[in-house]
């Protein structure tokens, strides 16, 4: 990185604040990103997760750092096991199925490949390792059922990137049919085989890890046990990174030094998603809008900001592309990776 060039800042969202961002190692960033659970076609979300962290991404990488950009794939989860159900077809054949149309779907968005892409399905024996870990720390325990909890109670810090307090938490929490936990609160790490239902063998039993376990394994695994950023969408900051914060830390891993959020995208006053069915896939909006204007409507918000859907929105988004394009006719090269670069850097903050 030149140093006539100012520092590079970011929100950090632990933090709650602006921070100068100052790798482990100079001239370096690891940055790991959550990716999509592949059971269904991306939504407009799903876009603007893909479009921030590509954008920080190239930034990072314009600014002369060297990046190992991760993003995972979810390929087991609860979700996934019933829609393969829903349709009579495996589980590797739907995944495979949505894992295409996600990458196609990227392409369209002008997305780089993350460096690495780690599949859930193929780090397992690291997810049992780190639950082994946290078992012989105290901050797990295996049920009769032959699930494995992990204790929250056991990690005064819990709450932390959240804000969450413990006894926010219990008046809300219980326990579901079937589960055997000490306390409400806690969280599988490892679910006991039920009919139907992919396993592997494990020192408690057959059966599959939980959902938390995931990330946490794979980001040590693609980025070591420490490493610079963590990213994803808000809806994820608990609890699914809050989890990751209290397995990683109480594993003995330091984590990640930077934590990143996007906001929602709302559509009629509501957060887009799949568990309201008010979502808009990528492959819907396409015909109508090219991936540069998607990409370009989703870069018109502060990336920490709600992004309000709506069809007036992306016509503008086109228009303000068009005029884009009018004023750089004619410009050399040069000046436009210039003016590209700021642009970057002040949608970042």
């Amino acid at each position: 990185m030149s140093p006539s060039l100012p520092s590079i800042t970011l929100y950090d969202s632990l933090q709650r604040d602006k921070t100068i961002l100052e790798p482990a190692t100079p001239g370096q960033v690891g940055i790991y990103v959550c990716g999509m659970t592949v059971y269904d076609y991306c939504h407009l979300g799903h876009a603007r997760v893909m479009v921030t962290f590509d954008t920080v991404v190239r930034y990072l990488r314009a600014r002369g750092m060297k990046v190992t950009y991760v993003r995972n794939i979810t390929d087991i989860d609860d979700k996934i096991i019933r829609r393969a159900l829903e349709q009579g077809e495996s589980i590797q054949a739907l995944t495979a199925r949505f894992i295409e149309a996600m990458h196609a779907d990227e392409a369209a968005l002008l997305c780089q490949k993350p460096d690495l892409e780690p599949r859930a399905t193929e780090h397992v024996g690291a997810m049992q390792n780190m639950i082994a870990e946290l078992i012989e720390r105290g901050h797990a325990y295996a049920a009769a059922n032959g699930d494995v909890y992990y204790a929250v109670r056991s990690f005064p810090e819990y709450g932390k990137l959240s804000g969450k307090s413990i006894d926010e938490l219990i008046s809300g929490a219980r326990v579901e049919l079937g589960e055997d936990k000490r306390d409400p609160l806690d969280f599988a790490l490892w679910k006991a085989v039920k009919p139907d239902e992919p396993s592997w063998s494990s020192p408690w039993g057959e059966g599959r890890p939980g959902w938390h376990i995931e990330c946490s394994a794979m980001s040590a695994d693609a980025l070591g046990c420490t490493f610079d950023i963590h990213g994803g969408g808000a809806d994820l900051q608990f609890p699914h990174h809050e989890n990751e914060i209290a397995q990683s830390q109480g594993a003995g891993c330091a984590f990640a030094h930077y934590w990143m959020h996007n906001g929602f995208v709302r559509i009629n006053d509501e957060k887009m998603s799949k568990s309201l069915n008010n979502f808009l896939t990528v492959r819907e909006l396409l015909p109508l809008f090219s991936g540069e204007v998607l990409r370009f409507f989703i870069l018109s918000s502060q990336y920490r900001s709600p992004l309000h859907y709506s069809e007036e929105g992306l016509e503008q988004a086109r228009a303000g592309l068009t005029r884009l394009y009018t004023a750089l006719r004619g410009m050399p090269a040069r000046h436009i990776v210039t003016e590209s670069v700021s642009y970057t850097h002040l949608r970042a903050h």
